[in-house]
């Protein structure tokens, strides 16, 4: 089993983007996830952009909802 590389915290952004995405058929806002985690609107901001910092996910630019996931469902820890 290979080490992965995102923190648990990261890794539950990851899957609450893929589960997400996959029901509504659209990437979520930044405020959808400060609801699901009961986070402020910094925190989830400061999160997006690490994950962007490490190619977890990508974005465009000027776009929103336009986060999508470079990390294989496959790797993706169980949402909780």
């Amino acid at each position: 089993m290979t080490t992965p590389r995102f923190t648990d915290k990261q890794g539950q952004y990851l899957a609450f983007i893929y589960a997400y995405t996959k029901l509504n058929r659209r990437p979520p806002a930044e405020a959808d996830m400060e609801r699901y985690f009961q986070v402020s609107p910094p925190s989830v901001h400061a999160m997006v952009l690490t994950l962007e910092r490490l190619e977890l996910i990508t974005r465009e630019p000027g776009m929103p909802r336009s986060i999508r996931l470079t990390v294989p469902a496959s790797e993706l820890p169980i949402l909780t």
